[in-house]
């Protein structure tokens, strides 16, 4: 049972789950159907479940403010005008609400720009107890567009259904991860193998095809991009990033955190505690390169290892000479570090999600191997870090600029030592370690940023 309630022939209404706190309304008994202004409208998600993402100017004559909108769709009819003509429309159904009331309505979707009201209240939306009076306006309290220039626009925002691409060439745990957490939210979320995209790259028309269609546009793009690929993923993901599609991680990002030497200069630029670092190009520089970092055991580390592999602990000066001389002799890049015996061969792991550290695990090395990692048979468990160590997890991320990080930390007796900032980190370690969901943490970050984002603020007609 609905409250009584007066229309006038215009009224202030609000589409809360569409992220619209605020529309003029024209109330038309004529019109069986509501109708709502909308454009770039687009059909995504799995054909039992499909939704709709469309885009809308709620202010008219204001098309410089646009808020995204996602609904699921309920019908596609024909609808005919008042003028006569017929167009077949997507249906959706959502709450409306309007004074103290709200209640579902089926909505049309359809190109108003022309018309002075963005939405249409037509008769199937006015409840039995609902009074029109046509010779009124704004019987119902007044709303404001002002909304729209506030951050308020935030708080109102929902979380609505998001497409979401998800860049990875592997089916392992953490895409699992990602694809299940967000269908469970409501989200559509496609696994794309990043090799098999394609680009075409000139000024007017940037796109990204990918077996030989055009990919569609998504909300957000959460890169997964191997190690061995970082050059032509970063590639297309710059592809997104140019038609202004939100990225989880930037590819300057990626690149700088997969090139070790770059990533340390960077480190060291923002005066973030890393182990003593030395690289040189000419053999000889060995004796100077090895004295820089002072005394055996030392670390001998490829520039682009991943999971430990390309890491090699030299115990004695006579041994990093020999690792350095052999790794010249594949002329290979690497880097020379000292080695924090403290740690005693344990290191930890921080994952930092939007500039926070949302779970920690302290790793350490199996049997008498100094590698902590998950992947050479290192075990896991949950940490509490300190300040500091908080602290420094979240600068390096954020010297990265990426939104999603495990930063690696050594325990030394100066302070923590950041060894790497990775920028595709796993999931299943973290999550078994800490009993965390990070996939569900990572969506809550995305959800925030892919809301519709307040415009600036100024007077409105």
């Amino acid at each position: 049972m609905t409250e009584t309630l007066t229309l006038g022939w215009e009224e202030w209404v609000a589409l809360p789950d569409l992220g619209l706190p605020a529309l003029k309304a024209k109330v038309d008994t004529g019109a069986r159907t509501s109708a709502l202004h909308a454009f770039d409208i687009e059909p995504f998600g799995p054909a039992g479940r499909p939704k709709l993402r469309f885009a809308i100017h709620p202010i008219p004559n204001r098309l410089d403010l646009t808020i995204a909108c996602s609904a699921a769709i309920k019908d596609r009819r024909e609808v005919t005008s008042s003028n006569a003509e017929t167009e077949l429309r997507y249906v959706i159904e959502t709450p409306l609400r309007i004074g103290d009331a709200q209640v579902p309505v089926e909505i049309t979707l359809t190109d108003r720009t022309a018309m002075a009201y963005r939405m249409l209240l037509g008769r199937q939306a006015i409840q039995p107890d609902w009074v029109v009076s046509p010779t009124e306006s704004f019987c119902q309290p007044r709303l404001s567009y002002d909304i729209y220039s506030t951050a308020e626009v935030k708080a109102v925002a929902p979380k609505r259904p998001l497409r979401i691409a998800v860049l990875s060439r592997e089916d392992n745990y953490s895409t699992r991860r990602l694809v299940d957490e967000g269908e469970e939210r409501g989200h559509t979320v496609e696994v794309i193998n990043t090799t098999r995209c394609y680009m075409a790259i000139n000024a007017l028309a940037t796109e990204i095809f990918y077996d030989g269609k055009r990919l569609p546009r998504y909300d957000a793009v959460i890169p997964r991009i191997g190690a061995s690929i970082t050059a032509y993923g970063t590639a297309v993901l710059r592809q997104f990033e140019t038609i202004g599609t939100y990225c989880i991680n930037g590819s300057a990002g990626i690149t700088a955190s997969r090139d070790k030497l770059h990533a340390h200069q960077m480190l060291a630029r923002h005066k973030i505690g890393m182990p003593m670092t030395a690289f040189a190009a000419s053999p000889m520089d060995t004796d100077n390169l090895i004295g820089l970092v002072g005394n055996a055991p030392l670390i001998v580390k490829l520039l682009e290892s991943t999971q430990g592999k390309g890491v090699v602990l030299a115990e004695t000066k006579k041994a990093a000479q020999s690792v350095i001389d052999a790794f010249r002799g594949l002329r290979a890049n690497f880097l020379v570090q000292g080695f924090v015996q403290e740690a005693a061969g344990e290191d930890v792991r921080c994952l930092v999600v939007d500039g926070k550290v949302v779970a920690a695990m302290k790793r350490t090395a199996a049997g008498d191997d100094f590698r902590s990692n998950l992947h050479r048979g290192g075990s896991a468990v949950s940490v509490r870090i300190t300040k500091p160590e908080r602290e420094a997890a979240v600068r390096a991320a954020r010297v990265f600029g990426l939104g999603l990080a495990g930063v690696d930390l050594l325990r030394s007796d100066d302070g923590p030592k950041v060894l790497e900032v990775n920028s595709s980190p796993g999931f299943q370690g973290i999550d078994e370690a800490t009993g965390k969901n990070i996939a569900a943490l990572l969506y809550d970050a995305l959800e925030k940023k892919v809301r519709p984002q307040p415009i600036r603020k100024r007077k409105l007609v």
